[in-house]
C-alpha cells in the first residue's frame, strides 16, 4: 500500500510542471505489453530497446542475462532506465515462467517465421514480446515455448533488422493498436501511485537526507 502522506511530502520537493508531466506520462503507460530481451551481446542494443519502451509507454522490460551481463548503457538509454521498470532474469525459462504466471502471452519475434506478419497480429491478451541476439536471434527454448511468432514484413534483399530497430517498429505498431482498442490497457490507480512515488524519489537530489528527515519528524 502506498503511504499517501509520504507521497505528498516527496511531491512537495517536485515542481508543479514536473508533477503535471508525471501524470500526463502515466496516463499513457501500460503493462499490457512488456518485452523480453534475451542475451543481446551489444550493450547499446539492449539500452536502445529500453529507450523504445519508454518512448512508446511500455512500463516494464525483462532482460535475460544468461550469457552476457550488464546489458545497459546509460548513455544510449538516455535516462530511460529511470522511468522503465527493468527486471533481470538468469534464464529464459525463469523469465517465461514469471510472465506466464502474470497472465502474459509469450510472443517470439523472428524473421524466420511464417506464423503471422506484424500487420496481421491482433492484441487480445497481455503480451510479452521477446527479442533475441543480433546474430542468432531468439534461442530454440524461447521459440518452442512461445504461444505465437511474429515477423516484420520486409520486401528487400536484407533478411533481418537490427534488434533495436525491430523493437521500435513492433512497439510503435502495437502500442498504437492498443490505444485504439477497447482493451483495459492503462495502469491501475495503485500502479500509478507506485510510479509517482518512485519517480518523485528519482527526481529529488539528496533523497536519502530528505527521507531521513521525514521519518525523524514522524
Amino acid at each position: 500500500m502506498i503511504d499517501h502522506q509520504l507521497l505528498a511530502y516527496l511531491e512537495g520537493f517536485v515542481s508543479e510542471e514536473r508533477k503535471k508531466r508525471f501524470l500526463e506520462v502515466l496516463e499513457q503507460r501500460t503493462n499490457f505489453i512488456t518485452v523480453g530481451i534475451e542475451d543481446v551481446f551489444q550493450m547499446h542494443n539492449t539500452s536502445a530497446v529500453i529507450r523504445s519502451c519508454e518512448v512508446f509507454g511500455v512500463q516494464r522490460a525483462h532482460v535475460i542475462e544468461n550469457k552476457f551481463k550488464k546489458r545497459l548503457d546509460k548513455n544510449i538509454a538516455m535516462g530511460a532506465q529511470k522511468w522503465v521498470d527493468i527486471e533481470q532474469h538468469q534464464t529464459a525459462s525463469s523469465c517465461i515462467s514469471t510472465l506466464r504466471a502474470e497472465g502474459y502471452k509469450i510472443v517470439a519475434t523472428t524473421p524466420h517465421t511464417e506464423h503471422c506478419l506484424l500487420d496481421d497480429f491482433k492484441l487480445t491478451d497481455k503480451t510479452a514480446l521477446f527479442f533475441g541476439t543480433e546474430q542468432e536471434g531468439l534461442s530454440k527454448e524461447v521459440l518452442e515455448q512461445a504461444d505465437e511468432q511474429i515477423k516484420i514484413p520486409m520486401v528487400g534483399f536484407t533478411e533481418s533488422l537490427n534488434i533495436s530497430v525491430s523493437a521500435a517498429i513492433i512497439l510503435n505498431t502495437l502500442t498504437v493498436q492498443l490505444r485504439k482498442s477497447n482493451l483495459d490497457w492503462r495502469l491501475t490507480e495503485e500502479e500509478m501511485l507506485e510510479k509517482r512515488m518512485d519517480w518523485a524519489q528519482k527526481s529529488i537530489k539528496s533523497i536519502d537526507a530528505i527521507m531521513a528527515r521525514y521519518y525523524d519528524g514522524e
